[in-house]
């Protein structure tokens, strides 16, 4: 019987005036039988004896190769600056933030919701702040919107996923920009409704595919949704409104790794970001958090604030403003 993702009917000629002949070949096609395919046991002797590569970096050291890892933000923070930057850094072998891509590699780029014109002016931006190398500007590919002659494929559907499929041959990262405009069947609170993607991200990692997904920030500041969508990640990162913001500020948030297989000491450690406009090109200024709250501190102090109003100004403990004010002591 035919599947319908799009109104209902009740055989493949509905099907095909409804979603086409491009779904009615894929699910006659995919009905085929074939034989499966056999799993494969080894034993521990022959497992620990296996020459086995290590995984390496995409983009070191928050993504590695094959690695899959989710993004998210509030509306409006800046998440697609960043986003592309990720992209960008890792297509043309460069850097971003504190991260650093070892070498060039090729990178699909998919966007959900933005106009193919503010596309363009941010990308063109960023290559020119971030100094891209004319030579790897192939190395990287999107999809937007705009340019389609369909409406953009529904990712949390197999049909959706096998209409990207003729994209991926020789990627080595996809960024997904966003869950929500990119997977749009099921619900989003339901960690069944993820199934399907998830089985799909790890068919790309057996691929040897990483995978960047850009989300949402919910009301709590966590990621929204169903919390099952970490169970596979590598890496989670978190961007967030510093305390003290005004929008004419532009993109500028802390980055914190709320999840970070493998990432210990310093790399672990959260930073603020903020883009930085000169002429035509954008870049990133990056400050260690702790000189963010050092300097804060600093001003509440110099205007006559108390250890109590400091630490209530900034959202810490007293003794956490206590352990900076001996710094900041240390420092003058």
């Amino acid at each position: 019987m035919p599947h319908f993702t799009a109104g209902s009917g009740k055989d493949f000629n509905d099907l095909h005036l409804t979603e086409g002949l491009q779904s009615v070949r894929w699910q006659l096609e995919n009905a085929l039988p074939d034989k499966p395919p056999s799993l494969v046991s080894l034993d521990m002797g022959e497992f620990l004896s296996m020459s086995i590569p290590e995984r390496g970096y995409l983009l070191s050291p928050i993504l590695p190769v094959q690695g899959i890892g989710i993004l998210y933000a509030p509306r409006g923070i800046g998440k697609t600056f960043a986003a592309l930057s990720v992209a960008v850094a890792v297509a043309s072998g460069g850097a971003v933030f504190n991260w650093r891509a070892p070498m060039p590699k090729r990178t699909l780029y998919v966007d959900g919701e933005m106009p193919a014109t503010a596309m363009q002016h941010r990308l063109a931006a960023l290559v020119s702040g971030m100094s891209v190398p004319p030579h790897t500007l192939k190395n990287m590919a999107l999809i937007t919107p705009d340019l389609q002659p369909c409406p953009m494929p529904d990712l949390s559907t197999a049909q959706g996923q096998v209409m990207l499929e003729p994209f991926l041959k020789g990627v080595d990262m996809v960024v997904l920009d966003n869950i929500a405009t990119l997977c749009r069947t099921g619900k989003e609170n339901e960690a069944q409704s993820w199934q399907t993607m998830q089985a799909w991200l790890l068919e790309l990692r057996r691929r040897g595919m990483a995978v960047l997904l850009i989300h949402h920030a919910g009301k709590s500041g966590d990621q929204r949704g169903t919390s099952a969508r970490e169970d596979i990640m590598d890496t989670v990162i978190s961007l967030r409104r510093p305390r003290e913001y005004s929008m004419a500020e532009g993109a500028r948030f802390e980055v914190h790794l709320t999840k970070a297989r493998g990432i210990v000491g310093d790399d672990a450690r959260p930073f603020e970001a903020n883009l930085i406009t000169e002429g035509n090109a954008l870049h990133w200024r990056i400050r260690e958090l702790e000189d963010v709250e050092l300097a804060e501190l600093k001003r509440l102090l110099a205007e006559g604030y108390s250890i109590r109003d400091c630490a209530e100004e900034m959202g810490k403990s007293k003794a956490a403003v206590q352990r900076l004010k001996k710094k900041l002591e240390g420092k003058n």
